[in-house]
């Protein structure tokens, strides 16, 4: 018996009459099966044309249309592309990207960059053009991640005079840090609490050099009625000094954001004697705070800083940002004595670690 005999006759023919077709049903079954095959696999793939430019159905055609495949024009047609004389109809991307073929035929002139605007100010002044000459020898050393705000700071100096009345530092301005003329405690909680646990030896300490007397020969400097005697001048150690206040060099260098290595900070005692007053002014920067540790406060001392006043007290710590218009006097009396602080600069906490580095750098007090 061969394999497509059917051991069970079907009687459907044999009823009407005809012969039986048990022996050519099962070729037929395989050849319609195999028909159905070569017609599905003779539909033309998604996004590709059949070799005769039309597809075979309608419905392969609106999926194809649907897909991006093709297009249509307002009369219904399918606009003709180019690529029609290869038999090879290209799929529209599903995100296009502007790349200015209309006027490069080369396709290449998205990759060059076209400024909107000089890299830095023609009528920058001398200073501000040595500032950014040190802002890019930094980057060609360890970079551009991290320098936007930078170098939008020193684009920016040229327009410094028009900033706020409130707020204008003379020498940079970092901008996008979030400025109040107070700063709460907890800015700098670690540092704040270390000073303060540091107080009675630091009080030592100043007394011990005021009562030497408070002369340039000493150390001390600056105009008669505002003296100071500084541990740190614009970023540099004044070695002598820190010989005279050892405790209070080693609670210096025990602070986590004291600015140390640049010539926007700066440390030390400062004197304010009776009935003088400081008219407004600016610091040099918004990138750094300035703590003041009361030491020695008579009670008509007043600072007021974006007109905010604020009294000073022994023991404890002002954060203040300077770069605001500030101004400070003592109104008491000659036997009052003068008010003395403990001022340090600190970073603005908002400024990362990648600008301080490069703040160090620009800012270098040998440059």
């Amino acid at each position: 018996m061969h394999w497509w005999a059917s051991p069970f006759p079907l009687p459907l023919c044999t009823d009407l009459g005809f012969p039986p077709l048990n022996g050519l049903l099962w070729p037929l079954l395989l050849l319609f099966l195999w028909y159905c095959y070569r017609m599905g696999s003779d539909l033309p793939a998604p996004g590709r044309a059949h070799p005769g430019g039309k597809h075979k159905s309608g419905a392969r055609r609106f999926m194809m249309l649907s897909r991006g495949g093709g297009s249509s024009g307002p009369g219904g047609s399918e606009t003709a592309s180019g690529s029609e004389a290869s038999g090879v109809e290209r799929a529209a991307p599903c995100i296009s990207a502007a790349t200015g073929e209309d006027d490069d035929p080369d396709g290449r002139e998205y990759l060059t960059p076209v400024p909107r605007r000089p890299l830095f100010p023609v009528q920058a002044s001398a200073a501000g053009r040595k500032l950014y000459a040190a802002l890019q020898e930094y980057a060609k050393r360890y970079g551009w991640v991290g320098m936007g705000r930078i170098h939008k700071g020193l684009r920016e100096q040229v327009r410094l005079s028009d900033h706020s009345t409130i707020q204008r530092p003379h020498l940079f301005f970092l901008p996008d840090v979030p400025s109040v003329p107070f700063f709460p405690r907890d800015a700098h909680r670690h540092d704040i609490e270390l000073l303060e646990a540091q107080y009675p030896l630091i009080l030592a300490e100043f007394q011990a050099v005021y009562q030497r007397g408070v002369d340039s020969k000493l150390g001390w400097s600056g105009p008669k009625g505002q003296t100071g005697f500084p541990l740190y001048s614009a970023g540099v150690c004044m070695a002598g000094n820190c010989r005279s206040c050892p405790y209070t060099y080693r609670a210096l260098l025990s602070l986590r954001t004291f600015i140390s290595s640049n010539s926007l900070g700066g440390a030390g005692f400062v004197l304010l004697g009776p009935g003088v007053s400081l008219g407004g002014s600016y610091g040099p920067t918004n990138a750094r705070l300035r703590c003041h540790l009361g030491l020695q406060t008579p009670p008509l001392c007043e600072l007021v800083v974006g007109g905010e006043p604020q009294r000073w007290s022994e023991g404890h710590c002002l954060l203040v940002d300077d770069s605001f218009l500030h101004t400070i006097s003592h109104k008491g009396p000659p036997e009052d004595g003068p008010r003395a602080i403990f001022s340090v600069d600190l970073w603005h906490p908002n400024v990362a670690a990648a600008e301080r580095q490069a703040l160090d750098f620009i800012f270098n007090p040998d440059l």
